[in-house]
């Protein structure tokens, strides 16, 4: 592309991003409403029947507003959520009306379902009414149960399901409509003693109407878990602190058998005990302690095909890291982690070039409140030394404190250190990070950002040790724009975070424009705009690149997208594309691109439906042709078979490598009940020469306790001879005190 031409683009958006008075729409504002919660008189019988006299003098939600596929109508099919509590528990009522007959749509028994596949009503909590954090529990019309923590920056993903806690819930189905009833503890949720008010949503995906709706108004092209829309829940009378200790006790025993094939090791049995302690300090301020912790049952990573110079970032899903994980894990850059909770427990070998596990021996967390505008984070986890391969035992800790400023905002101080007890040819003596953050958060969603600036600090004590940056975004329905910059000093070392590159800068404008039309047929249209410019810290352009797109939304849930992506590059150090240990691109070379993507997503409520991706153009000095995504099919309510691909053809000019990158990856989730489920994921990698196969048993025969089957096996994919192989099994118990 002609570097003018780039440059006159990249102008425009600029000149987008600050012509005076730019604004697409006016923000999406809607009147405060509140809902009123009174105790009870008598005794809820937790059995999805809303037949006690309380729920009859409960106030009731007025009718939901629909946010998809249109944001300013009421929801064609109307819910009705009631509040009331006692002493221990926060209660709440549902019913869900229906409009058109038929079954529910479920994609399976499993709990902590994520997606639009399944019918749901959830409640968003935010105890604070800080727009910071909150809980999120959901319910679907088969009584299969759904948490999450949220907070404000990163809304809701898949990973914010991966939190776990105790609670109950029950529904029944009838003519017309379902209910359902919730009961969660208030030792579950953390909130101030003495608060009379707390901010709170709900939501309902209804996949009959296909349409989702809100109690309080979401315009569209915000997350229907967005905090900056929630209405106020009015207590009849303050809350009291919870009478007793609240501290629950989760014990563990596991066992097994693995075998290193490679090794030529006869098999040896494992054997472990250990457990989690959790201790309310206060009603908003939480102690975690882990000993011995085992995760043989945290689901495996699912591969994916590297062809960047650089590290995949893989999300943390051990259950110890999650709780107010947003404490540690929200600062500094995506590209630039001080703190990478999954750092704990993995080191890196230089006599082997390869990751190496190493046993936690034993961690501590407090995390939370205290006070409204205070929120505290320490972490401090033991890992032990392994000897055979010259590695120390280490200590990782890190001290988080947030001050909450103009009313939704925040700034936050993080200290990390990643230190070694007994000094090894491959440990840092030390390494220490010291940073702080502004985050912005607007009280009504449009506004979103922050600044940060974080220094290392090792005992090789070298200068240009630095990452700094910051963005903001401007978000409302008709459009979002943004801007990032990034940089990153040659020296910073952040052993306990994730920085895949050193010694840059970068900068990154955008924009996105939405088109509503009124149609039956189309939901929205997205033009999204966007550059890259990166520079070394001799000022010399190293990146450059301009995305073009087009997105398509359907209203029956079909998305089709198009992107262009276009730039130039110039190599820091040699490079093998295809990672083959063929002949690398020369360190210094430079090389211009085109990349032409087509995206088809078919809608997620039919029991057949597919994620298609086409890609191709040049690529460095050759081509590249390749096309991903998955296919699946939900047998409801039993399971979902799923098949995840990668194929990416490269040709290059000799003397370079050629290769075929193929990554195939089969699955099936089946749920026998709603306490039984089996997961198994098959992937054969071929560029990490790689055949394995991972299933999991789970049976929660007691809420938050669990037994596990874990089998593991990887093969060489050329004879299936077996590198190792191992089968686990554990059972953990919570017991409530």
């Amino acid at each position: 592309m002609n570097r003018r031409v780039f440059n006159i683009v990249s102008l425009f958006i600029y000149g987008l991003m600050f012509m005076p008075g730019y604004s697409p729409a006016e923000p999406f504002n809607d009147e405060i409403r509140s809902l009123h919660i009174r105790k009870t008189q008598g005794i809820i019988v937790l059995d999805g029947e809303l037949d006690e006299e309380d729920w009859d003098f409960a106030e009731p939600t007025d009718h939901f507003h629909q946010t998809f596929p249109f944001d300013t109508v009421k929801a064609i099919s109307n819910t009705i959520v009631k509040l009331t509590y006692d002493k221990n528990f926060l209660y709440v009522g549902i019913i869900g009306y229906d409009q058109e007959p038929g079954p529910y749509t479920i994609e399976s028994f499993k709990r902590d379902f994520f997606g639009s596949q399944n019918d749901v009503v959830n409640i968003v909590i935010d105890p604070y009414g800080d727009q910071t954090n909150a809980f999120l529990f959901g319910l679907s019309p088969f009584g299969v149960m759904r948490e999450a923590f949220l907070n404000a920056q990163a809304e809701s993903s898949e990973d914010a399901f991966s939190w776990d806690n105790k609670w109950f819930a029950k529904s029944k189905i009838k003519d017309g409509h379902w209910t359902g009833e919730m009961a969660i503890p208030f030792k579950t949720l953390r909130y101030k003693a003495g608060s009379d008010k707390w901010k709170i949503n709900f939501y309902r995906l209804d996949t009959k109407q296909n349409e989702r709706s809100s109690w309080i108004r979401i315009p569209r092209g915000y997350q229907t878990t967005s905090l900056a829309f929630t209405g106020d829940l009015i207590w009849d009378e303050p809350l009291k602190k919870q009478k007793g200790p609240n501290i629950s006790i989760i014990p563990y025993l596991s066992g097994g058998v693995t075998k290193d094939y490679q090794a030529d090791q006869s098999a040896k049995s494992t054997s472990g005990i250990g457990g989690d302690v959790k201790v309310g300090l206060t009603p908003s301020l939480n102690l975690d302690l882990t000993i011995n912790p085992d995760f043989s049952q945290v689901e495996v990573d699912q591969q994916v095909t590297n062809l960047s110079r650089f590290e995949i970032f893989f999300p943390e899903k051990r259950q110890f890291f999650l709780e107010n994980a947003d404490l540690f894990e929200n600062f500094g850059n995506e590209d630039a982690l001080p703190f990478f909770s999954r750092r704990i427990g993995i080191a890196y070998d230089s006599a082997l070039a390869q990751n190496v596990p190493k046993r936690v021996l034993f961690g501590a967390r407090v995390t939370g409140k205290l006070d409204d505008n205070w929120r505290i984070g320490l972490l401090s986890a033991q890992v032990e030394g392994q000897p055979d391969f010259n590695l120390a035992s280490q200590n990782y800790s890190v001290a988080v404190i947030q001050r909450n400023v103009f009313k939704t905002s925040n700034i936050s101080a993080i200290f990390t250190n990643k230190q070694g007890l007994a000094s090894g040819e491959n440990d840092e003596v030390f390494n220490r990070v010291a940073g702080i953050d502004y985050n912005l958060n607007s009280q009504d969603g449009v506004w979103k950002g922050k600044a940060f600036y974080h220094q290392s600090m090792d005992n090789s004590k070298l200068e240009d040790a630095q990452s700094y940056g910051g963005n903001l975004e401007y978000r409302v329905p008709a459009a979002r724009v943004f801007m990032d910059y990034l940089s990153v000093g040659e020296n910073y070392q952040a052993a306990t975070g994730f920085v895949p590159r050193r010694g840059f800068n970068r900068l990154e404008p955008g924009i996105e424009y939405n088109i509503y039309p009124k149609s039956n047929l189309i939901n929205r249209h997205i033009l999204k705009l966007s550059s890259r410019y990166i520079w070394n810290l001799q000022n010399d352009i190293t990146d450059r690149k301009l995305e073009t797109g087009y997105e398509l939304y359907f209203s029956n849930n079909t998305r089709i997208l198009f992107d262009v992506n276009t730039g130039w590059i110039r190599l820091l150090r040699s490079f093998d594309p295809t990672n083959s240990g063929g002949v690398p691109l020369e360190e210094g070379t430079a090389y211009d691109y085109q990349l032409y993507s087509l995206e088809v997503k078919t809608n997620k409520l039919r029991s057949f439906f597919a994620e298609i991706i086409a890609k191709g153009g040049k690529f460095y000095n050759g081509r590249r042709i390749g096309t991903e995504g998955n296919i699946n099919y939900r047998i409801s309510p039993f399971g979902i078979f799923t098949m995840n691909y990668a194929y990416n053809m490269v040709r290059l000019p000799e003397p370079y490598s050629s290769a075929n990158i193929l990554l195939l990856g089969p699955g099936f989730g089946l749920t026998f009940s709603r306490s039984v489920f089996l997961n198994t994921f098959i992937q054969y990698n071929n560029q990490l020469d790689n055949f394995n196969i991972n299933a999991r048993m789970q049976w929660r025969f007691k809420p938050a306790s669990d037994f596990f089957l874990v089998y593991t096996d990887n093969y060489f994919p050329e004879d299936f001879s077996i590198k190792n192989r191992s089968l686990v099994a554990k059972l953990t118990y919570w017991f409530s005190i």
